[in-house]
């Protein structure tokens, strides 16, 4: 059977792209954010997975406004990196798991989540900012993805109880695909931040923390959360948080934590980064 080995949450600032693509990782101001993803990037060349499940959403790169999907899961034997308006990163295709992701899909419509189709999506930094921090860079991803994209940008957006009941559901359908499969989830985005208005540039270190010390502890806290919560203390992107609850839930009731980071600035948002595993039976 496959089995959920690991979950990745961590933030996916484009300007930490544009770092790592313009050799900036050493500069005074980016050394620090990149020391947090040292251990991670030591940690997965022994903790390889098969498949990466990544939560992430589209900026605009896939999906237009016309059509916006609450749960976008892709579909394609391989997705080529976005254009965001100043050309496609320089990382390689990202390359599905098409039979893992039929069965997640139809598992999940059994589990009465109505789940669109992608079988072609180009991704953006979404989601090749969190593959070039855990991978590096590298000629090939050493591990297949499937795309799984959430909306935090358009209203309404899916709530965070949803976000954990879709989490479970994922755990659930991993659970009983019969191929062996060493399966990581990933959920990315956050933390707190705000891109425009009177308060751009906002960061709420406090919610942040208790945001990371919750994922491990009283998760019934988070998936009470709701939209105007998220906005009022977090900033209007912080809604992406609901992305680090789908990962944590999928791994279950409890985990330990294998590692912890979190800066600020990177850009104008706060960096939040943990590897979880779940938890060994008693």
């Amino acid at each position: 059977m496959a089995r959920l080995t690991a979950g990745v949450a961590t933030s996916h600032v484009p300007a930490i792209g544009a770092a790592i693509d313009l050799g900036k990782t050493q500069d005074d101001y980016w050394k620090p954010v990149f020391a947090g993803y040292e251990w991670v990037k030591q940690w997965v060349k022994d903790e390889t997975p098969d498949v990466v499940i990544l939560c992430y959403n589209d900026h605009a790169s896939a999906m237009m406004l016309d059509i916006v999907p609450t749960f976008a899961l892709g579909f394609a034997e391989e997705f080529e990196p976005a254009d965001e308006g100043w050309g496609a990163r320089p990382v390689p295709t990202v390359f599905g798991h098409p039979e893992l992701a039929g069965h997640l899909a139809e598992q999940l419509v059994l589990d009465e989540f109505d789940i669109t189709i992608m079988n072609h999506m180009d991704v953006d930094h979404g989601l090749t900012v969190p593959l070039s921090l855990v991978f590096g860079q590298v000629s090939e991803w050493p591990a297949k993805v499937i795309p799984l994209a959430v909306n935090v940008t358009q209203f309404p957006t899916p709530s965070a109880d949803r976000c954990w009941q879709l989490g479970e559901a994922i755990g659930a359908a991993v659970a009983s695909f019969p191929e062996d499969l060493n399966v990581q989830i990933w959920g990315t985005g956050g933390m707190s931040h705000q891109l425009q208005g009177p308060r751009a540039g906002l960061i709420n270190r406090e919610f942040d923390n208790a945001f990371l010390d919750k994922l491990i502890g009283e998760t019934d806290d988070l998936r009470k959360i709701t939209r105007l919560e998220f906005l009022r203390e977090a900033g209007s992107e912080g809604i992406e948080l609901i992305m680090w609850l789908i990962m944590r839930a999928a791994l279950g009731q409890k985990v330990d934590m294998l590692h912890r980071f979190y800066h600020v600035p990177a850009s104008n948002t706060a960096v939040g980064h943990l590897v979880l595993k779940p938890a060994e039976e008693s």
